[in-house]
């Protein structure tokens, strides 16, 4: 099949042999630049720089490229996205080609001036991400003074300029006895979703693991909470919620399967099937600056490395759940075990898992240490 083709289907023979269709959404990280310094933070270890970032003539094409292949939505993230002076023209953009857009910001930058140019521009949604409920805790961990307070003006001005809002709220031991007080929050602010996801143990947040991993006591009680919400309010907010994985007993479809739903862009331009993907370093990623979107959806290596069920080890390829889960999370197996094509360890079948849990249990008993500050450069002192 030509380049021509699989850019006009979406989807190569080999694909849809293997039941897999055009992608669903495109995760779009506008830029690696971003204020704050989140112990967690989900971006690679090595950053892209600013001089590496893509020009807008070539995020427009990208762009394009995604509403040709079939995408709904795509998700306008970073770093923070409202780095980017041609944001708008982005949006703009999206709505052309017939995009739904999402804004995942930290929120400190926008104004009421610049979300209203956003939504004229067609700017369909925004997430507004939050540390914590208390506002010098909130600051302290994101390493931004006066961080929350923004958060919360923003937040407010969203629903002013009439775009409906989610909530980020990310958790762990450190704000894990706030999960009402974020509900309460959202409920406050207008959201129409709230997402309650504990940190997830890739790159920089996996330097920070300790400071950050609950007791399994402190995740159920949490867990008690997020459900006796959902049921009280039932068609009024929207709760979703994600564990730990290694507290769980099944891991999770991650991303709907190795390179099944999702595409996501660097700011350089490399393309992976996750944003965690660069943990696995002997994988090669292929460029939009030297191949289409519809070529590396069907053709890059990194994508088809682990797709399907072939590349499975035999306690995966033999389970019953191998089309569910698609083998879990490779990122995961990747950190902990040194093999990304190994069981995730966060199955329970996995010779692995009970060392996970008994490390995630150990952990969480002692005492927190210093976080290390993204844009401190390793620095365990943490901002006043």
């Amino acid at each position: 099949m030509t380049q021509a083709q699989v850019q006009e289907t979406g989807v190569s023979p080999a694909l849809q042999a293997m039941g897999i269709g055009r992608p669903l959404a495109l995760l779009a990280e506008l830029s690696h630049r971003c204020p704050l310094q989140c112990p967690y933070c989900s971006n690679p270890l090595e950053l892209d720089e600013r001089s590496k970032e893509m020009a807008t003539k070539d995020w427009l094409r990208v762009l394009s490229e995604a509403a040709e292949l079939g995408m709904h939505q795509v998700h306008l993230s970073g770093g923070e996205p409202t780095v980017r002076k041609d944001l708008e023209e982005l949006v703009a953009h999206c709505a052309q080609v017939g995009l739904y857009t999402n804004l995942i910001t930290s929120g400190v930058l926008l104004d009421e001036r610049r979300l209203g140019k956003l939504k004229e521009s067609g700017l369909d949604h925004v997430q507004v991400s939050f540390q914590d409920t208390e506002e010098s805790n909130a600051d302290r961990i994101g390493g931004y003074q006066g961080g929350h307070r923004k958060k919360i003006e923003v937040a407010k001005l969203v629903g002013k300029v009439g775009l409906p809002l989610t909530i980020n709220a990310v958790m762990h031991r450190q704000n894990l006895e706030h999960v009402d007080d974020f509900i309460a929050l959202a409920l406050r602010l207008g959201a129409q979703r709230i997402e309650i996801a504990q940190v997830q143990y890739y790159g920089w947040a996996l330097e920070n693991r300790a400071a950050f991993m609950p007791t399994y006591a402190q995740l159920q009680k949490a867990t008690e909470v997020v459900e006796s919400a959902r049921e009280r309010l039932k068609g009024q907010l929207e709760i979703d919620y994600v564990v730990p994985d290694y507290y769980a007993t099944r891991p999770k479809n991650c991303m709907g399967g190795w390179g099944r739903q999702f595409m996501y862009v660097a700011p350089s331009g490399e393309c992976l099937p996750c944003h965690a993907a660069k943990c696995i370093t002997h994988l090669r990623f292929d460029s939009v600056m030297e191949h289409s979107l519809g070529w590396i959806w069907s053709h890059s290596s990194a994508f088809n490395k682990y797709r399907g069920t072939e590349w499975m080890p035999p306690l995966c390829k033999g389970c019953e759940r191998r089309e569910i889960d698609w083998g879990g999370c490779r990122c995961q197996a990747m950190a902990l075990l040194g093999d990304a094509a190994e069981t995730d360890p966060a199955c329970s079948l996995s010779p692995h898992h009970k060392d996970i849990f008994q490390l995630a249990e150990s952990e969480a008993a002692a005492a927190p240490p210093p976080f290390i500050y993204r844009r401190l450069r390793g620095s365990s002192v943490e901002p006043p």
